[in-house]
């Protein structure tokens, strides 16, 4: 798991006892420690015991978390007893932080009410929050109203709240690249690049004329085509790709990865049907694979607001993504259908991963045309499914986002594809439909759909649909 770095205040109150700080903060470093968490926050030299009671503590606090600005991901407010709710307030607004909070209060023992041990945690997370939301800020709570520390559900709780920061942090910075114009059959993938622009994801485009010309000028013999043929020989089985596809798809993987660098861009989108079989002869299926396995996901038929969906389970549950279509009915199961896609999903949803053609598209285009398209089956196993769409006729973002599980039903077809059971599906197209979202959907093979919702709905204000709960916001 890479680093992930916590402001954190522990709120306190000097007529409590001394020891529920100290066994708080010792508890604490031994979760932040087994979670490769690297705390912010005061030392017991600092203030009392490292806690944060009085205005001078929360000055303190305040400008420790605005030196570590870039770096903190999220804050926990973690309350061993009652708590300042000022000097909790007081020191997120003097950092000038925009990040998720998180605030967890620790029990109290039945038979442990006297002076000794008292926390009045309970209470005092109500005041904290009722501060925080006086002070314009959003917060993030646990399942539990109190919980201890070293309870396991705490744990669940702030690994949660881990994947809520990394959406949030990343999808209010991300660069993202339109390789192409949207197919002109292809109304579903429009989508606002100013609505999104305002909540900090940035569209950068190149034409395919481009990219075919940069292309052209590579020559078959230079070290990095040899290189990517390599790569893709190694990433999934080729046998069934002549040399003069596989050379042509190794150009365009170097083309793209060249301007994604130069740009500094985290995910792509890019025109596939039907320019790519006309224009340059193969499908570009196997590079977006590539990259999206490389957690640099990518979506077909310059679908921005389907690889923004990609991106934010990818940070979410730190595993690729891949774009699907809601394509069939599976028999006459109401709660299960299938997956499917041409072949551009990663190699993480593959273990039989093939690189081939795409039947579908090759009957109009020539199949020898289409070479790059991969075939392979989701096996079992769990699944978070969403999409992110810009709603331009009421100005907003919305979303929806919910779990189910990969089955190993029996399907008899090409392309990539699995079969889904979701519970009471039925009810989910009715929304899809209802609201108008497209048939393309982001999928990741994990259950993080709480800590996605949370996020985007919390965190970044957008209307967010999570069909686990059956809650809007």
């Amino acid at each position: 798991m890479a680093n992930f770095t916590l402001g954190v205040i522990l709120g306190n109150r000097d007529f409590f006892p001394d020891v529920l700080i100290q066994e708080a903060r010792r508890d604490l470093e031994k979760l932040f420690s087994e979670l490769s968490i690297t705390p912010i926050w005061l030392t017991p030299v600092e203030t009392r015991f490292g806690s944060v009671e009085t205005w001078a503590d929360a000055t303190r606090c305040g400008e420790l978390f605005a030196q570590h600005r870039s770096s903190i991901d999220g804050i926990l407010v973690s309350l061993p007893n009652f708590g300042d709710e000022k000097g909790v307030a007081d020191s997120i607004r003097l950092s000038e932080l925009r990040v998720p909070i998180l605030v967890q209060a620790s029990p109290d023992d039945l038979d442990q009410f006297g002076l000794e041990r008292r926390r009045d945690a309970f209470c005092g997370k109500i005041s904290v929050c009722n501060n925080l939301r006086q002070y314009g800020f959003h917060y993030s709570l646990t399942r539990d109203h109190t919980v201890a520390i070293s309870d396991p559900r705490f744990r669940e709780d702030l690994t949660q709240f881990m994947s809520v920061c990394r959406v949030a942090r990343g999808l209010r910075r991300v660069r993202v690249g339109a390789i192409g114009a949207r197919p002109n059959a292809f109304n579903t993938t429009r989508f606002s690049e100013k609505l999104f622009e305002a909540s900090g994801i940035s569209v950068n485009t190149m034409d395919l004329s481009e990219v075919f010309g940069a292309a052209a000028k590579i020559n078959d013999s230079d070290l990095r085509v040899k290189e990517h043929i390599e790569q893709i020989r190694a990433y999934a089985d080729s046998s069934a790709a002549p040399a003069e596809s596989m050379l042509r798809i190794a150009k365009l993987a170097i083309v793209i990865d060249d301007w994604m660098r130069s740009l500094g861009l985290a995910a792509t989108a890019i025109q596939c049907w039907s320019s790519l079989q006309k224009n340059y002869g193969v499908n570009v299926c196997t590079v977006m694979s590539m990259m999206s396995e490389q957690m640099l996901p990518s979506a077909c038929e310059v679908d921005i607001a389907g690889v923004v969906s990609m991106y934010a389970l990818q940070l979410a549950s730190t595993r690729p993504s891949a774009l699907v279509d809601w394509n069939n009915n599976y028999g006459k199961d109401p709660d299960k259908c299938v997956f499917f896609h041409c072949g551009n999903w990663a190699r993480d949803f593959l273990p039989d991963i093939r690189i081939g053609t795409a039947p579908i598209l090759g009957t109009v285009l020539g199949e020898e045309n289409t070479v790059g398209a991969l075939s392979g089956r989701t096996p079992a196993g769990p699944v978070t499914f969403g999409r992110i769409s810009t709603d331009d006729l009421t100005g907003r973002i919305r979303a929806y986002v919910g779990e189910g599980m990969f089955t190993d039903d029996p399907l008899d077809t090409f392309g990539t594809k699995a079969v889904v059971h979701v519970e009471r599906l039925p009810k989910l197209m009715q929304y899809i439909c209802r609201n108008g979202f497209e048939h393309h959907a982001a999928m990741n093979g994990s259950h993080c759909a709480a800590a996605v919702a949370e996020a985007l709905g919390n965190y970044l204000g957008w209307e967010i649909y999570h069909h686990a709960s059956e809650t809007e916001s």
